[in-house]
């Protein structure tokens, strides 16, 4: 933007004039870009943009380029159900969550990846996907996955900050930060491979401590956004990894039952989570942050999964359906005939259509709590 204004004029109240009309070019798309959203906010409320930190749940395509990981998904055939079959790093077979959110809320229909190189600046000011997948809370979590840390996404936000504040000025960014909807969702990778699959963690913590250890990263997390101008922050919970069908595979024992140790432990963990955050807000009392549960909604689609028109709930829907995730679901891997009849996409995700099904009632339920 400014080589553009250089080469058109050399006068300083030239430039200002041409930041001022660049700025509301920027907002006059922004207004007109808006989806028409299922939720209805309070008059006079609104949430200009959806920033999103996390981990694979949420991550619409930041790995794409990062070659040390192994947690890529930009192949067949991961987005057979998005738009055009296109697989652009989403691990699911069509949209993820990110994507429900925003365009339940009015905002636009899908949440870039702040790292996507085709990302325009009139994205910006509606909001940006940080989530890279084989992240945690814990950083020995997102190293061995090789994944953006958190530290890594937090640094990505405040650049996302100082592109902003250029694009819109300071004021609307600070406006923009104060009402947007921040959303954190990580855990299930500590969880699952750092603590269980690994046992790295085992040897300095017992489960109890490790929840702990957990709470207070996210704790610090939610201070450390909140002191760069976030206020509505949700946290959500992490699902019933028990149920995952590679969980099953690995220690579900022959007849891959659900493990319960593994769900036990979350349920722990949320509980903690769930009573570190409610201090926060004693804390900070300018701050609306809320522990969003998905625990519980998905846990009733696995459970109940005939009740929701699925049939299959312990398989994925890439390759064997009992192991396959990331490189191993690839173009080589058959795929299940129909994937709106399985709770699963691979052996960790769920299909497009559960995440249909469970975000909108939990955007409804704690849009309010936000206000």
């Amino acid at each position: 933007m400014v080589p553009f204004m250089n080469s058109l004029s050399s006068s300083p109240l030239q430039k200002f004039l041409l930041l001022l009309l660049f700025r509301f070019i920027i907002i006059l798309i922004v207004v007109s870009c808006k989806t028409k959203g299922v939720v209805k906010l309070p008059p006079n409320v609104s949430i200009p943009a959806v920033l999103v930190f996390g981990d694979s749940i949420m991550d619409t395509g930041n790995n794409n380029n990062n070659l040390r990981t192994t947690a890529r998904c930009n192949f067949p055939p991961y987005g057979k159900d998005f738009e055009g079959g296109i697989p652009t790093g989403r691990f699911s077979n069509g949209k993820v969550p990110s994507d429900f959110i925003v365009e339940e809320l009015g905002i636009k229909e899908l949440l870039p990846a702040y790292l996507d190189p085709n990302l325009q600046p009139d994205d910006l000011p509606t909001g940006v996907c940080f989530a890279s997948g084989g992240a945690g809370f814990d950083p020995l979590t997102s190293q061995t996955a090789s994944a953006i840390s958190l530290s890594g996404q937090l640094d990505l936000f405040k650049e996302y900050i100082t592109k902003l504040e250029v694009l819109v000025g300071e004021d609307r960014t600070n406006f923009i930060l104060a009402n947007s909807l921040f959303l954190v969702v990580l855990g299930s990778n500590d969880i699952s491979n750092t603590y269980f699959l690994s046992r790295i963690r085992q040897v300095q913590y017992d489960f109890p401590d490790y929840a702990d250890f957990m709470v207070n990263s996210a704790s610090n997390f939610v201070k450390e956004i909140y002191e760069l101008g976030a206020r509505r922050i949700g946290v959500f919970n992490v699902p019933p990894i028990g149920c995952l069908p590679f969980q099953r595979t690995a220690a579900g024992g022959i007849e891959r039952k659900i493990v319960v140790k593994y769900n036990e432990a979350v349920e722990l963990y949320n509980n903690k989570l769930s009573k570190g955050l409610a201090s926060f807000n004693q804390n900070y009392p300018n701050s609306r942050t809320v522990c969003i549960d998905v625990y519980n909604p998905l846990l009733d689609i696995i459970l109940n999964s005939n009740k929701y028109g699925y049939k299959v709930e312990d398989r994925g829907c890439c390759g064997t359906g009992i192991i396959e995730v990331v490189f191993l679901c690839n173009h080589l891997a058959s795929t299940c005939p129909n994937d709106m009849e399985f709770v699963f996409w691979d052996s960790f995700h769920p299909t497009q259509s559960v995440y249909k099904r469970l975000i909108p009632p939990i955007i409804g339920r704690y849009v309010k709590d936000f206000m």
